[in-house]
């Protein structure tokens, strides 16, 4: 049996060091090599329930409210009639993973209890933890403040000659001419 020489082990060692040393520029971070960020999809499942959805639903009101007001669950157990699973989860780029779990227990039609299993968000507090586009809202506002309206100069008078003709031309739409859609 013939045993390998040196170039040969180099061969065959070669790329395996090569593949180990991707992998662990790939672990270490987010990003490749500093640079490229990779897509990451973005993963929603469930129902949100926000606080003012729990605060809505108070024992005693019925299934068909209780799914007005927070939708259908997302586990209804057939072993387990009586009870209603909300889970939330949602993995976006950019912002914290979060995930929720809302129990809804039932006595026959009726609600019995709700266990929220902790502080859930307000709905503007949820909005603005997801939201990862906080940079490019800061729009400036379309309309003017009264000051600003006050600040603005005042328009210029048109002359007395141009007055007639400026008001028949905007009683009197002008004529469009278009061209045929069929050649002649």
């Amino acid at each position: 049996m013939r045993s390998l020489s040196v170039r040969h082990w180099l061969v065959l060692a070669l790329p395996l060091v090569a593949l180990a040393g991707c992998q662990s520029l790939q672990s270490s971070s987010d990003n490749f090599l500093g640079i490229i960020t990779p897509y990451k999809v973005e993963i929603v499942q469930g129902n949100v329930v926000t606080k003012e959805q729990a605060a809505a639903v108070k024992p005693g009101i019925s299934r068909a409210q209780v799914r007005d007001i927070l939708g259908s669950p997302l586990l209804a157990d057939v072993f387990h009639a009586d009870r209603w699973d909300y889970v939330f989860t949602i993995r976006r780029q950019g912002a914290e993973p979060q995930q929720r779990r809302v129990v809804v227990l039932f006595d026959g039609d009726k609600l019995k209890s709700i266990d929220t299993g902790g502080e859930l968000p307000a709905e503007r507090d949820f909005v603005a933890s997801i939201d990862t586009f906080k940079t490019s809202r800061n729009a400036p506002p379309l309309a003017l403040s009264d000051e600003q309206v006050k600040a603005l100069p005042a328009p210029k008078a048109a002359p007395a000659e141009a007055a007639p003709a400026a008001a028949a031309a905007s009683a009197v739409a002008p004529v469009r001419t278009y061209p045929p859609l069929e050649p002649r």
